[in-house]
């Protein structure tokens, strides 16, 4: 099986004052193949969210190489890791980050239509990707007067509008109590699931992580 995410030997440090630099990630190796939901579990502060910054190319790794879908990232300009950003991958927080002056529909909308989707191909998928999470009842209404597990649906219906081979998500669920958690988290598996893509997620609960196809951890800088 083909790889969508391959992490090679991955260091990463950072300076804290005029002291000698925290190195968060010491040589950190992690493969996804594709449509392989991977489980990333860690304790706080071991590096978690550094790793998924890197794989997404929303930061570099001082050492080691990144590939995303056999494609190799280093040495791309920021111009052209962008659009492979764009194009290749979505992210879910564990804050929704919704823009609050706009539909759950027209928040799953606007990636599309900033990737060049034309509106009615884009409004089609919106309201077929929000149907899948069961809030398409909900579509017109503004993230205010949706509840937290609403909120975080529409949420992984943005991060899927454009089709990603990759999703990327710190801990979603992490913001919700344990009923909704596992209600959403379904919800999740199931919008992976009917896609096809490939996703590493980020979560301390134990319970979640077991129904991904494979646990990784991350201890002391390295992915065991």
């Amino acid at each position: 099986m083909s790889e969508a995410l391959f992490l090679d030997q991955i260091t990463k440090g950072y300076n804290r004052g005029k002291a000698s630099a925290v190195e968060v990630l010491r040589g950190a190796s992690l493969q996804v193949a594709k449509g392989e939901v991977v489980a990333l579990v860690a304790p706080s502060g071991a590096g978690k969210s550094t790793l998924l910054h890197i794989a997404g190319l929303l930061d570099t790794p001082d050492e080691g190489r990144v590939l995303l879908a056999g494609r190799e990232v280093n040495g791309l300009s920021d111009r052209a890791r962008t659009e492979l950003r764009r194009a290749d991958v979505g992210f879910i927080y564990q804050f929704h980050h919704l823009l609050p002056e706009f539909s759950a529909l027209e928040n799953v909308l606007i990636p599309q239509l900033a990737n060049g989707v034309p509106r009615r191909e884009a409004e089609a998928q919106a309201q077929s990707l929000l149907q899948l999470v069961g809030v398409d009842h909900r579509a017109g209404h503004r993230p205010a007067a949706l509840s937290g597990g609403e909120q975080q649906r529409v949420a992984f219906c943005r991060a899927l509008a454009n089709r990603p081979g990759l999703l990327l998500a710190d801990e979603p669920t992490g913001n919700l109590d344990p009923a909704t958690s596992d209600q959403v988290f379904a919800a999740l598996m199931q919008l992976v699931r009917a896609t096809g893509m490939s996703a590493l997620i980020a979560t301390h609960n134990l319970e979640l992580a077991g129904r991904m196809d494979r646990i990784v951890r991350l201890e002391a800088g390295r992915v065991l």
